[in-house]
């Protein structure tokens, strides 16, 4: 199983779930890919972390439901400065959630709203170091941003985060482009213009590896999920869209 050991500035470094059910989320998530979860300490306000095989997969905490943001997992970029990426983000059209923080001696975070409106995080790593798995089966396969903004959002990454990108579709239909030519380490945009629904916001999305998407797929709605988008082979893979018991949205890549 390879282990990541060196993230490149800009790369997804982790990402995690808010939840308004957090035993809830626990027991599907630990069922459906074969995490654990360990609770760090009251230290963290009720933050957890789940675990893969011992090792840092994601994280999550409770949605305390007093400020209209439904259940959802979210994206930490690596910097290696967070009050300059802050900085940076609101010099480049982007706003402010949360300024930068340090979390105890694990790192530093902040939350930032993108150009076209995304949500994204920030971590400047020091004693973690982020997930530590990619491209197994129960790991991140894939990380996506939606948004209706695709110039001005490529613009606003590769200022902020300093991405170096890969345009691997220009035409009306497919507009997309990777955040580095190494794919390992890159993300996805999407000119997700011509359909992202009325009322859903630019978005990033997380998909999770699966050796079996159709046996995955099966497994979370016993578990209580529900089908967004059924499986479907791609030229990217065998893909599909569901939202956890709470109401979380992910995604499946096999």
């Amino acid at each position: 199983m390879p282990v990541r050991d060196d993230v490149k500035i800009g790369a997804p470094i982790w990402f995690d779930l808010m939840t308004s059910d957090p035993d809830a989320s626990r027991a599907f998530y630990t069922t459906l890919f074969g995490w654990t979860w360990e609770d760090p300490g009251p230290e963290y306000g009720g933050y957890f972390n789940f675990l893969r095989d011992g090792l840092p997969a994601a994280g999550g905490m409770r949605n305390p439901g007093d400020n209209g943001m439904p259940d959802v997992w979210s994206v930490y970029l690596k910097t290696d400065d967070a009050e300059a990426t802050v900085a940076a983000a609101t010099a480049n059209g982007g706003s402010v959630i949360a300024p930068a923080m340090d979390v105890t001696t694990l790192g530093t975070m902040a939350v930032l709203v993108d150009v076209g409106g995304a949500v994204i995080g920030t971590w400047q790593p020091k004693e973690h170091t982020g997930f530590a798995v990619r491209g197994e089966p129960g790991t991140p396969a894939w990380f996506e941003l939606h948004t209706r903004d695709y110039d001005k959002t490529l613009e606003f990454y590769r200022n902020v985060f300093h991405w170096e990108t890969v345009t691997v579709g220009d035409t009306p239909e497919f507009r997309y482009t990777f955040s580095d030519a190494e794919e390992n380490q890159a993300a996805g945009v999407m000119d997700a213009s011509g359909f992202l629904p009325e009322g859903v916001p630019a978005h990033w999305s997380i998909y999770f590896g699966s050796a079996d998407i159709d046996a995955t797929v099966a497994k979370a709605v016993e578990l209580g999920a529900t089908v967004i988008q059924p499986a479907e082979d791609t030229p990217y893979g065998r893909l599909a869209s569901l939202a956890d018991p709470t109401g979380a949205v992910f995604k499946l890549r096999g």
